[in-house]
């Protein structure tokens, strides 16, 4: 759901980057009380997997593609604010070096795929969440429901945005009909990766998903042959404990292979906004990127003619560009612990 330049006009795309720079300084502040030293380069991790799980077109319709937007995904595993700011640094990465995107256009990628995705999402998972069971097969079945209407939601706030500033003349019902109803197909693929996703790391690192705080299952003691839970002190610390560096060596490992080998056989089709705007006429005042000569523009390596490897080198860059990037702005606006801070605090923090 890329929009390009040209879709929307100057002045709303002005306004929609106000709003996109306002929603990106709130998340810079609401990020420190969601990250700290452990979870900031996780943050980047994701950062990096939704860049790489974004090359992965699926076919959802005759000639139509899908992809993954991340909004559910980053909000559900690291928070809402800083998912706002991992979709923001993936979209970045996406235009510049990749001319994916309009740069005009940025904010209105950002309010719709990030700030619309995000919020949407974690609120409906929260709800779910709150009157759901607190396990996590509950918890796996919120972030799939979730990921579900966040995807045409974020078509609704296109069209809106459209309606306001649409540089060409379209009856709004038919753009909103149509953007409605492949994102709904869409939505379902979002809804599938991000209900795997979550589930695969809530079955080893449960601690670690931070819409599942709560959740995780205290250790049992097996006493006069009966299990009892054990004390709560005993129960957590051993999770705080362990290092992420098993996690996030697998995430790292997984998003390479994504982006370098298995985009490859991603589907050619264009993805939901483009059939739209192709069979609507909303391209009709389309702008060529600005970063149009970038060496990476269109997922390929300048000069390279092999189309495996280019594709797949230009994924690998990306992934590195997105992951140093993006942990470098969650490390810089992390939450630092006290040294002296008790440590049955820090352990719950943590948890």
């Amino acid at each position: 759901m890329h929009v390009p330049d040209g879709f929307i006009n100057a002045p709303v795309s002005a306004a929609a980057g106000v709003v996109a720079a306002g929603a990106v300084a709130l998340s810079l502040r609401g990020a420190r009380r969601e990250l700290d030293e452990r979870t900031a380069p996780l943050a980047g991790l994701v950062a990096a997997f939704i860049f790489a799980v974004q090359m992965l077109n699926f076919p959802v319709a005759a000639g139509t593609s899908g992809h993954l937007l991340g909004g559910a995904l980053a909000a559900i595993l690291v928070g809402p604010y800083t998912g706002v700011l991992c979709i923001s640094v993936v979209l970045l990465m996406q235009g510049i070096l990749f001319a994916d995107g309009g740069l005009t256009a940025l904010g209105v990628n950002i309010t719709v795929m990030g700030v619309t995705t995000t919020v949407v999402s974690y609120a409906i998972f929260r709800g779910l969440v709150t009157v759901l069971p607190r396990t996590r097969r509950s918890t796996t079945a919120a972030a799939f429901v979730a990921a579900l209407i966040s995807v045409p939601a974020a078509a609704c706030v296109f069209t809106l945005i459209y309606w306001i500033g649409g540089t060409t003349d379209i009856p709004i019902g038919k753009v909103l009909t149509a953007m409605v109803g492949v994102h709904i197909l869409i939505g379902i693929g979002e809804a599938v990766i991000t209900g795997l996703t979550v589930g695969a790391v809530l079955a080893v690192r449960p601690d670690l998903v931070h819409g599942a705080r709560g959740l995780t299952s205290p250790l049992k003691l097996r006493i006069d042959g009966e299990l009892v839970d054990a004390p709560a002190r005993q129960s957590v610390a051993p999770v705080a404990a362990r290092s992420t560096r098993g996690l996030w060596a697998t995430g790292l490992v997984t998003a390479l292979v994504l982006a370098g080998f298995v985009s490859f056989y991603a589907s050619a089709n264009p993805d939901g906004l483009e059939k739209v705007a192709a069979d609507k006429g909303i391209d009709k005042k389309v702008e060529e990127h600005a970063a149009k000569d970038s060496p990476l523009a269109d997922y390929g390596v300048k000069d390279i003619s092999d189309a495996r490897l280019s594709g797949g080198l230009a994924g690998v860059i990306g992934v590195g560009a997105t992951i140093v990037v993006g942990s470098g702005v969650f490390w810089a606006v992390r939450r630092r612990r006290t040294p002296d801070a008790p440590a049955d605090i820090r352990t719950k923090e943590a948890v």
